[in-house]
């Protein structure tokens, strides 16, 4: 099976919500998205900020990893020095979309130093064919050409597999926080 890596598209954009909300997990979208609204209603509101461009989830931010016509994975990162102008969108848009209020209530994931990994994903049907571990090398390689000296990420402790991951590729615990309702 033949990989491609490249840069996100704006087309693109519905198919790294997708993804990104698969990285999140479906409990971790309703901690944001509330009672009174569904998954497809946060899929949409995802693909609106992965379409634009001053968001942490913007398709610019985005490594897509292509196998013929479909996307087996994505990887979504940027500098950790930009979290609050990138996440501002995010932050606004739940409120306006959702009516739920998570100003100053979001804990910061990352810092300047660093570049931050905020989503990977792969597809299940693309699993276990080492594109994760490309995208974390595309990644990393990401941040040398930036010239950010660090790569930062959260994982769910719910998320053994994708914990052995990051440390087979050289990724270390640092410290244990909790993110949209879950300890990573």
């Amino acid at each position: 099976m033949a990989i491609k890596l490249r840069q996100g598209t704006i087309s693109d954009a519905p198919v790294i919500a997708r993804f990104i909300i698969e990285a999140m997990s479906e409990e971790c979208c309703a901690h944001f998205y509330g009672p009174n609204y569904n998954i497809n209603d946060f899929h949409a509101f995802m693909t609106s900020l992965a379409g634009q461009e001053l968001t942490q989830y913007c398709y610019k931010n985005t490594i897509v990893a292509q196998s013929d016509n479909d996307i087996a994975g994505i990887a979504v990162s940027y500098n950790g020095a930009d979290l609050h102008t990138l996440r501002k969108a995010f932050i606004e848009g739940l409120y306006d979309t959702f009516h739920r209020d998570f100003r100053g209530r979001i804990n910061d994931e990352t810092q300047a130093g660093e570049l931050y990994l905020d989503s990977l994903a792969v597809d299940p049907k693309f699993r276990r064919n080492g594109i994760g571990t490309l995208l974390l090398e595309a990644t990393i390689q990401k941040a040398e050409i930036m010239k950010i000296p660090y790569v930062g990420l959260l994982v769910d402790d719910d998320n053994p597999s994708a914990l052995h991951l990051y440390q087979q590729i050289g990724f270390q615990f640092i410290n244990k926080t909790m993110w949209g309702g879950h300890y990573m």
